[in-house]
Formats: structure tokens, sequence, C-alpha cells
């Protein structure tokens, strides 16, 4: 697996991780359903979160989890 760079904000750094998933956060709008698409990774105990294009996010082969 490709690895992400995420920031860190209790290191106040950039970190690139290997292991993380990918996430669907769906929200109701009025004209439907939207979706934001982003990739979670755990750095020495700290959850990270990067979002990013749907096109990124359908490229990677990282597992999908929940939102």
């Amino acid at each position: 697996m490709v690895e992400v760079e995420f920031y860190n904000v209790k290191k106040r750094k950039k970190v690139k991780i290997s292991n993380y998933t990918k996430v669907k956060y769906p929200r109701k709008t009025d004209n439907g359903v939207q979706f934001r698409y982003a990739f979670r990774g755990e750095d020495e105990g700290t959850n990270l979160t990067k979002f990013c294009s749907e096109k990124d996010w359908s490229a990677s082969n990282a597992p999908e989890t929940e939102a």
C-alpha cells in the first residue's frame, strides 16, 4: 500500500502512514445525499484524518471502513 501524508496536530508536523483505511462520510442535504471521502490512520495513538477527492479515494486499494 502506498504511504499517505497526514498532518499530526499534536506533533505539529506531517507524518507518512502506510497502514490506513478509506472512509466515505454521507451527509443529508435538501437535494439528496452528499459524500465526503477521506483516509484515516493512526500515529502513536493519535487518530488522523485526511480528506481527499473521490478520484483519489477510488484509486486507493486500502480497505474501506464504516463512517
